[in-house]
């Protein structure tokens, strides 16, 4: 049993979800942070059970700034100590630019943006005796390849990707090891469900289950590994990208979602 916490956002449902199983059946204790109402705390319930390890959960919404900070006040008064972030909380969508209001724009980069680089602020701060700390940031090849339909998104996670290498530099002489996460699609959601039955040929074999992502994930985050690239069609595509001409992978893209387009 491990005597200092993970701090997992987005915990209450997907990836986030299977991340909490994973991270409790290593022995774990937990910090869950998820929205009200999504069901947090019958998770933290279900993971003391099955796991015999200590579960704290906090419902609040990562957008608004002062509940991040607010978090990591309320592990200090109750000391307690996080060795691990996972910055997982976010908001996906697959619109038309023009389909969404600006509002869910401005709550998508919010979260998507500001409150990893906010956790990641306080948790660095963080007070805490272990020898060696992780941070695990949940990007996307969304931020690597240039998706229609998934514009904002794909721009909030490109964001993460070069927030989190040049993290890698500037921590390289710490106690803390910072890894990327870019998986591409996941069956978290059952609306994701039917959009990615709907793919076809490679596309469609690109997408896993959350259990094997968050599996290989938190390996990787424990090996060091700067980027995890879950699935091995994933990590061809992102070494492709490096040597076909632009003209070329555009044609992939509209090919392969012409069924979505």
């Amino acid at each position: 049993m491990h005597t200092s916490a993970a701090i997992i956002t987005g915990a209450s449902e997907g990836l986030g979800k299977f991340m909490a199983i994973e991270m409790a059946s290593r022995g774990y204790h937990l910090v869950l942070v998820a929205l009200p109402g999504t069901g947090l705390p019958q998770l933290a319930q279900f993971l003391i059970k099955n796991f015999s390890i200590c579960a704290h959960y906090f419902e609040m919404d990562l957008t608004e700034v002062d509940n991040c900070v607010a978090l990591f006040q309320s592990l200090r008064t109750q000391h307690i100590q996080a060795d691990i972030l996972i910055n997982n909380a976010g908001i996906g969508n697959n619109d038309w630019f023009d389909d969404k209001c600006i509002c869910f724009y401005a709550k998508q980069i919010t979260l998507n943006v500001m409150a990893p680089v906010v956790l990641t602020r306080l948790f660095i701060d963080h007070p805490c005796h272990a020898k060696q700390r992780y941070i695990l940031n949940v990007g996307s090849l969304g931020g690597i390849f240039v998706v229609p339909k998934k514009g904002v998104y794909g721009a909030t996670k490109s964001f993460i990707r070069h927030f989190t290498k040049s993290l890698q530099i500037e921590l390289r002489n710490t106690n803390i090891s910072i890894s990327l996460l870019s998986p591409g699609g996941i069956n978290t959601k059952p609306e994701l469900l039917v959009l990615h039955d709907s793919l076809k040929g490679i596309s469609r074999v690109t997408v896993l289950e959350p259990e094997v992502v968050a599996k290989k994930a938190i390996d990787g985050m424990f090996k060091g590994k700067k980027e995890i690239i879950p699935g091995i069609f994933n990590r061809i595509f992102v070494w492709l990208k490096g040597l076909l001409p632009n003209i070329i992978q555009e044609m992939i893209i509209h090919r392969n979602m012409k069924n979505v387009l």
